[in-house]
């Protein structure tokens, strides 16, 4: 299943990000390399991304986000995707 992810990062404005942003990184490569995140874009002026995600379930997609190191200060919406009846 196709999924369109937006994430909006809203770190506390005192946290010492460099390590966390470091793993969150080397994490988001891991799944970009393993086919689970196969679209990342970056949306401009804002902290935040738009992501399509290639899991087999709602609750797979979950398990995933969540290991996300940012997870914690991040805001998801999520839109499942399905085939549309014209695409080509």
């Amino acid at each position: 299943m196709l999924f369109h992810v937006r994430m909006d990062v809203q770190l506390p404005p005192d946290l010492d990000a460099a390590p966390l942003l470091a793993r969150e990184k080397a994490r988001a490569i891991e799944l970009q390399q393993s086919g689970v995140w196969p679209g990342l874009w970056r949306v401009v002026g804002e902290y935040a991304n738009i992501s399509i995600f290639d899991v087999p379930t709602n609750d797979a997609l979950h398990e995933i986000l969540s290991t996300l190191p940012l997870f914690p200060y991040m805001k998801i919406h999520v839109t499942p995707l399905a085939t549309h009846p014209s695409k080509i």
